[in-house]
């Protein structure tokens, strides 16, 4: 008598009876997936801190990079779209609540709404990001890098704003060619030519007196980045060995390469969450119109894709700090 009710215990523990923190065994799954992605990403996040420590007088300016906004070319307008996104982020995690409230009544219509309006806010998150890394990548005003990894900069001498390259580069009867696979040095491809070669652009530049040289490196005193005086500016100039037009993972014309190579893989790796939530919360709906929890009785699924969300939301937060504000 005493072995079977043993066993009997035995049963109810190992089988899934028992409910640590009263909660079921998806929710714990959910959560043990959530610390360890928590965990992942605490550690992009840390590396991210100790490069921008180790390389703090060159790291860029966030408002001199993330200026852009649809529809409004042209205007500065600093961290303004960045802010749109982290709300429209914040909003889709407030109908996910009311999704998950609305299961918790037995509501089948509201829930699917507010799936509805939370799978449209992730969707739009995701398209703001990949307009945002489209920017990113073209970039807009274009820059040179010296023999020693430095990013200048040109800008104007009366107004200390920025200018493009295509506004003051000379044309030089030079013969250009990029190699390809098969004619290359050892058979390696060249990546796309810049639009303008080096010496195009120092001969423009030393053509327009008015124009100087922004360096990477920031002032400790005002916090902007430091201009030089015509004369250290002709004498930078001559140090260029590249054209650098927009970011991509070996260099970039708004300064620190490792800051364009941990924007690209911890904004893609939330990127590629916020995404995952959205398939998953579409796959959820329709389960939500087709009756799927209304014959189980419960929307727990609802709940459960609902903790992943706000995590979601969470950890944009903090790259949001990071990035942009810190």
């Amino acid at each position: 008598m005493e072995a079977t009710t043993e066993i009997v215990e035995n049963e109810g523990v190992w089988g899934g009876g028992n409910k640590p923190l009263n909660a079921s065994y998806g929710k714990m799954m959910m959560w043990f997936f959530i610390v360890s992605d928590a965990l992942t990403f605490s550690g992009f996040l840390v590396a991210y801190g100790f490069s921008r420590f180790k390389n703090i007088d060159s790291w860029p300016i966030a408002d001199e990079v993330f200026y852009h906004f649809p529809f409004l070319h042209g205007i500065d307008a600093p961290m303004y779209y960045v802010a749109l996104m982290t709300f429209i982020l914040i909003f889709s995690s407030v109908t996910m609540v009311l999704a998950v409230d609305a299961g918790h009544k037995m509501q089948k219509t509201k829930v699917a709404v507010y799936m509805l309006l939370t799978i449209v806010g992730g969707a739009v998150f995701v398209g703001s990001q990949a307009w945002e890394w489209k920017n990113f990548i073209q970039g807009e005003y274009g820059a040179v890098e010296t023999k020693g990894g430095q990013i200048l900069q040109f800008v104007t001498a009366e107004s200390g704003e920025r200018i493009t390259l295509e506004s003051f580069v000379s044309t030089l009867p030079t013969d250009r060619s990029q190699h390809t696979g098969d004619e290359g040095l050892w058979f390696v491809s060249e990546s796309a030519l810049p639009t303008y070669s080096v010496a195009e652009v120092q001969e423009g530049f030393l053509a327009n007196p008015d124009l100087l040289i922004k360096t990477e490196i920031i002032d400790p005193e005002t916090g902007h980045k430091i201009v030089l005086d015509r004369a250290a500016s002709e004498a930078k100039i001559a140090q260029a060995v590249y054209v650098v037009e927009g970011a991509n993972l070996v260099r970039n014309e708004y300064g620190n390469r490792l800051f364009a190579d941990f924007f690209f893989f911890i904004t893609g790796f939330h990127g590629f969450h916020v995404f995952s939530g959205v398939v998953i919360n579409c796959i959820i709906f329709f389960n939500v119109l087709l009756g799927t929890y209304e014959r189980r009785g419960h929307y727990e699924m609802v709940e459960k894709v609902g903790l992943y969300w706000h995590f979601v939301d969470l950890v944009w937060v903090f790259v949001f700090t990071f990035f942009y504000l810190v």
